[in-house]
């Protein structure tokens, strides 16, 4: 067996062996605080936790299907979530065709560049002639209503969903020295950083949030909790440094950045949201609302992580 397998195993039994905690744990605080259902909190988090069974699988099965499996997965991601994003933008009959080149044109094109390793246009391809392309094809049509305030959201909603999600599977193209067969772990690293940052600020907030951070935006975010969970995610991400090309500290450092772009994707997503008046993208996923309320952390934190990494070793 191969190190870069051991290592994955090694990570997926660790992962596995978290949630099999974690269920025992929601199972038992069901049985003896809420046998009837009558806590929102513990019904809330064995949601979660039923969640994360699903997402788990669903990433270990893209894993073990090699980096098709990876490309795949997340260009589904980036189709659910821009549809998510597109259900509450405006948008007048004459943006169908924009809209429709966006979900057919745009996310395939960017995620074949990702297959064919074309670095150079698929970096600029959605934030040069994408962003050009938009209002060409809605301006066609003749609509001028709010036309500047329609094509702003459709090109955003094509940043986050689509450019920045496929960073995530685009760590997959660098080239490492010494880490050959290994990027799969790199992703493995980004999400379990900046989804672990999340929960870990949601508990430390729960147990010692006083101060509100950002009241108007998420008034669930603690100053507390931010510092616990952001502190927490970079130690957790020092400790996992041996999936990485990085050393211990390197590893933190890097754990502690996307951590804080995380935090700060989410509240850019929460102020969306609010703009909106709803509290969540969507329900799809049970106990954790809509895609996009799953992905806001990581669709901040992908193109920081990867350029990071990618120049790296040319400094």
């Amino acid at each position: 067996m191969s190190a870069a397998s051991s290592d994955l195993l090694t990570l997926v039994a660790g992962i596995f062996g978290v949630l099999i905690l974690a269920s025992a744990i929601g199972y038992v605080l069901q049985q003896r605080l809420s046998p009837n259902g009558s806590n929102a909190a513990i019904e809330n988090l064995n949601a979660r936790i039923k969640a994360w069974w699903i997402m788990v699988i669903l990433i270990g099965i893209a894993f073990v299907a090699g980096r098709i499996g990876v490309l795949v997965l997340f260009g589904f991601c980036s189709f659910a979530a821009l549809r998510e994003f597109v259900t509450l933008i405006n948008t007048r009959r004459a943006d169908h065709w924009a809209l429709a080149a966006a979900f057919f044109v745009v996310v395939p094109i960017q995620y074949y560049l990702l297959w064919a390793e074309q670095y150079g246009i698929f970096s600029i391809f959605i934030p040069v002639y994408a962003f050009l392309l938009m209002p060409i094809i809605s301006v066609l049509r003749g609509d001028t209503e709010r036309f500047l305030i329609r094509i702003a959201e459709v090109q955003w909603a094509l940043m986050i969903c689509v450019f920045c999600a496929s960073h995530v599977p685009a760590l997959l193209t660098l080239n490492i020295p010494g880490y050959d067969g290994r990027n799969v772990l790199l992703i493995a690293f980004l999400v379990i950083v900046v989804q672990l940052s999340d929960v870990l600020q949601y508990v430390w907030g729960k147990l010692f949030g006083r101060t509100k951070i950002a009241p108007k935006l998420s008034p669930s975010k603690t100053v507390e909790g931010f510092v616990g969970g952001v502190i927490s995610a970079t130690l957790i991400g020092a400790a996992l440094w041996w999936i990485t090309p990085f050393t211990p500290v390197q590893a933190g450092l890097l754990a502690f950045i996307i951590a804080l772009m995380g935090f700060f994707g989410g509240l850019v997503m929460s102020a969306i949201k609010r703009d909106r008046g709803i509290k969540d993208w969507g329900n799809l996923i049970e106990g954790h609302g809509g895609l996009i309320d799953r992905l806001d952390s990581v669709v901040f934190s992908a193109p920081i992580f990867f350029h990071i990494v990618r120049y790296w070793w040319s400094l």
